[in-house]
């Protein structure tokens, strides 16, 4: 039987950010750029290219681009459905597109929208609930790349660990183990020195100045039944970034492993 989408979802907002709409295109359609802000991505630049988002071990999403102006607009299809185990006819494509507009004084506004359609299912409803959060600090991390890394090639390292508590006592853990006194503080954790840039709900983005010049992203999320997982994921830019990551994502790891999370 032919599941009928009726549901509209849709999910709109705007980001400021600096740089030419040449610099700005660079970074959000590009794999080179995409790579150095959001996820691993693999992404044919040409209306009808293919693309691929990494999201972990055996996890991504696959597309197709479906608009293609540079450097103005741009829009992306995902499969929605094989990226929820869904049957294919459940699920309409998800659709984002992104506006760049250029502003006076060295500035662009991109205008991120996402929109799909469902059946209203209590599960479809909550993937968008999560999907505007979950969105909204990668375009922190777009701002701090355009402002401090514009064009340049991430190297990412990124760790996890799981802990049996909650996940507000989690994030309290860790803000405090980082010392994350707020937007503008000095902070270091391990042999990493840098300035906070944002603290929001149980996420922190830190500009990293050494051992590697970079961006930090340090964040907790709830996997149920009283488990939630802590991480850091870093983009790194310089000459021996690489190096860097092969010695210490592991150490990163087990520091978070060795959070002292209250029993």
């Amino acid at each position: 039987m032919t599941t009928t989408l009726s549901v509209p979802y849709r999910l709109q907002f705007d980001v400021e950010v600096p740089g030419t709409p040449e610099q700005v295109w660079e970074a959000i359609a590009t794999a080179k750029g995409m790579s150095a802000w959001f996820t691993p991505t693999e992404l044919e630049e040409r209306e009808g290219g293919a693309l691929h988002f990494s999201m972990g071990p055996e996890m991504g999403s696959d597309g197709r681009v479906t608009g293609w102006d540079p450097p103005r607009r741009l829009v992306y299809e995902e499969d929605w459905a094989a990226l929820m185990g869904k049957e294919p006819e459940a699920l309409s494509p998800l659709t984002s597109e992104f506006l760049v507009e250029a502003r006076s004084g060295g500035t662009c506004v991109v205008r991120v929208t996402s929109s799909g359609f469902g059946t209203g299912a209590a599960w479809e409803q909550e993937f968008w609930d999560e999907m505007g959060p979950g969105w909204l600090p990668h375009f922190d991390t777009l701002r701090l790349y355009l402002t401090h890394f514009p064009g340049q090639e991430a190297t990412q390292l990124e760790a996890a660990a799981a802990h049996r508590c909650d996940e507000h006592a989690l994030w309290s853990t860790l803000r405090a183990t980082l010392g994350l006194a707020g937007e503008g503080a000095t902070v270091q954790v391990r042999d990493a020195t840098g300035t906070v840039e944002r603290v929001g709900e149980r996420r922190a983005l830190v500009r990293l100045t050494a051992p590697v010049p970079g961006m930090l992203s340090v964040y907790t999320w709830a996997e149920g039944d009283d488990v939630s997982t802590a991480g850091v994921r870093a983009f790194l830019f310089s000459a021996d970034a690489a190096d860097y990551v092969r010695r210490e994502e592991p150490a990163w790891r087990a520091w978070l492993e060795g959070l002292p999370v209250p029993a």
